[in-house]
């Protein structure tokens, strides 16, 4: 089927405007409110899994930028769906080696999903939780150079990440 990069472009970034709408609701109090989420996210990921079938990954040169970035956050929260996950992040490693895809887009898709896989990750993008007002990555499988594995992909250094986002 010929790709119709507009419908898919627009399709995309209503999925991600939905997701963005819906994302507190993952970590709410009301249990109805959470299963809101995860039934989004999980609908989300079962139709970019139908993308990547049809079309592989949607890269912003057939989709737009915009879209692009939507595909990848609906790949990023389909945390119930690994193999949704496991196969975006083959389909993007392509995409960055063929100059078609962000390296740090590869570098959060990556850690996330080996957190999902319960390993260590590899750039520290992965909150775990916070201890004394200060965000805490999951574990790293080399911390010494998680700042320079993140610089080399464009990520800014961990301590600049954590003081943007410390409490006031």
């Amino acid at each position: 089927m010929a790709l119709d990069r507009a419908a898919l472009a627009a399709e995309l970034e209503d999925m991600a405007a939905a997701d963005h709408r819906l994302a507190a609701k993952g970590y709410s109090d009301d249990p109805a409110e959470r299963l809101a989420w995860r039934r989004l996210t999980a609908r989300h990921g079962d139709r970019l899994g139908a993308i990547m079938d049809e079309h592989g990954w949607p890269t912003a040169d057939q989709v737009g930028e915009e879209a692009a970035r939507a595909a990848w956050l609906i790949a990023q929260h389909a945390d119930r769906q690994l193999d949704v996950q496991r196969r975006a992040l083959r389909l993007l490693e392509q995409a960055v080696e063929a100059g078609l895809a962000s390296p740090r887009d590869l570098a959060f898709l990556r850690d996330r999903t080996l957190v999902n896989e319960g390993l260590k990750q590899i750039y520290g993008t992965q909150i775990a939780g916070v201890q004394d007002g200060s965000p805490v990555p999951w574990p790293c499988e080399d911390p010494a150079r998680m700042d320079e594995l993140r610089a080399e992909v464009g990520i800014e250094p961990f301590a600049v990440h954590v003081a943007r986002h410390a409490p006031a």
